[in-house]
């Protein structure tokens, strides 16, 4: 699994979550929602700065953003890719298909 954000995703964690360096974002499945990949759950996101048994992660402008491994369930077979949706004022997130099992 990979994680992408985007400039803009990146932005507004910095600005509405005031996330700095050395600060992390978790993302995990969650129940209720839905998703363009998944009905019945949607992905969450939360202020973590410890990672537990990250299966995914990536560094930009020194904040970790990461899938910790509880929560493969919800992402296995994709990369997830965060961007900024205007309209909603937050984070978007689409769901690339991968070669993992």
């Amino acid at each position: 699994m990979k994680i992408t954000i985007t400039a803009a995703a990146n932005q507004w964690f910095h600005e509405d979550m005031g996330v700095t360096p050395g600060n992390g974002v978790r993302f995990y499945g969650k129940t209720y929602g839905k998703t363009a990949v998944h009905s019945g759950f949607s992905i969450g996101l939360a202020r973590d700065d410890e990672p537990h048994q990250p299966i995914a992660s990536t560094v930009v402008d020194g904040v970790n953003y990461y899938v910790n491994d509880r929560d493969e369930w919800f992402f296995k077979g994709y990369d997830l890719t965060v961007d900024y949706d205007e309209a909603n004022d937050g984070p978007k997130y689409d769901y690339v298909p991968n070669n993992e099992d």
